[in-house]
């Protein structure tokens, strides 16, 4: 057996949302070569309405962002029925322990500080997908 993560056939929807293009492209370009299918979001307004219509498999999201910072998007997400279950990944340049313990509050699963390593980031999304991939097989099987 050559790939210990068995993954689903279909390509893993991850919304990014960031307000800062560079960031956007950088994430998208790298997760999207990889194989995942990325959707891509500049505020929370915007990622809140697409996790709405078509719930994304997983969001690395952005903390710092004007309008509504990331803390806020992600106690939306988790008081929609829709949204609450879709894990939410943390991005801040904010190495910070009360950010993080904050993003943990607000039902987070995990956080990468920027500048991000490209190795990082896949680990930690491939082991949230994992994750909740298993979730699913064990709330199937019940």
């Amino acid at each position: 057996m050559m790939n210990d993560h068995p993954l689903p056939a279909t390509p893993k929807d991850i919304l990014i949302v960031d307000d800062m293009p560079d960031n956007l492209r950088l994430l998208s370009t790298m997760l999207t070569s990889y194989g995942y299918h990325v959707r891509k979001a500049i505020n929370g307004h915007l990622a809140l309405q697409g996790a709405q219509i078509s719930p994304p498999d997983l969001i690395l999201l952005d903390i710092n962002m004007p309008q509504m910072n990331g803390y806020e998007v992600c106690e939306q997400l988790k008081l929609s029925e829709k949204t609450k279950d879709i894990p939410v990944i943390f991005i801040s340049a904010l190495d910070d322990v009360l950010e993080k313990v904050k993003a943990f509050q607000v039902g987070g699963v995990d956080y990468i500080t920027k500048p991000f390593q490209v190795e990082e980031v896949l680990a930690r999304v491939q082991n949230q997908l994992s994750l909740r991939f298993a979730a699913s097989q064990t709330a199937t099987a019940s």
